[in-house]
């Protein structure tokens, strides 16, 4: 049997066809997220990245810019990072401390005030019958406003989470096979 080299510039199958399956269904998931980010969100995203972590591993390391290695581990890293993304909408929309822009939830709560008082003037007619269905009412509809507000935004700056997560991913997996590396090359010095 005669062993092939890969070179820097040569191409190899990818060893790791999952990895695009569960790329697949996190951006499946991300498309049909509609309105308020639900903790499901969060469950199929930390459940995707469970897969990849356990069944898919980081590729191994290669020499060159131009080795299908950069792209396994692009496309690792994107992974990674799009299901931590995924995982931590719910989390981003309700907690501040994890979403800090600054203004947004202002706004978003000025949206649901609006639409609070919006309501009131719809259901003027009503007012007098029955008070506590109109704060009900009131209630209701300035909760789904600010839910709304802030899942739109949480989706705008979420590929900003992604991103960051895909870059720690990647640097944290080349850190590993470059030590990986040289724990090997080490030990077939000491053999030698």
């Amino acid at each position: 049997m005669e062993a092939t080299s890969v070179g820097a510039g040569s191409r190899r199958e990818s060893v790791q066809p999952g990895v695009v399956g569960i790329a697949l269904a996190a951006v499946l998931t991300f498309a049909l997220a509609q309105g308020s980010w639900q903790w499901f969100a969060t469950y199929i995203g930390v459940t995707l990245l469970v897969v990849v972590l356990s069944s898919c591993r980081p590729p191994a390391s290669m020499p060159g810019l131009r080795s299908s290695y950069v792209q396994d581990l692009t496309a690792y890293s994107l992974v990674v990072g799009l299901c931590v993304a995924v995982a931590l909408a719910p989390m981003m929309q309700r907690w501040a401390w994890l979403f800090p822009m600054p203004g947004t939830r202002d706004q978003c709560d000025r949206l649901g005030t609006f639409e609070s008082l919006r309501t009131e003037a719809s259901l003027a007619d009503l007012a007098g019958r029955d008070r506590t269905a109109m704060a009900y009412a009131q209630a209701v509809h300035r909760h789904d406003a600010i839910a709304d507000c802030l899942a739109s935004t949480t989706t705008l700056w979420l590929p900003v989470y992604g991103v960051g997560a895909a870059l720690l991913a990647g640097l944290g997996a080349w850190a590993v096979g470059r030590a990986r590396l040289g724990r090997r090359a080490a030990a077939g010095s000491r053999s030698a």
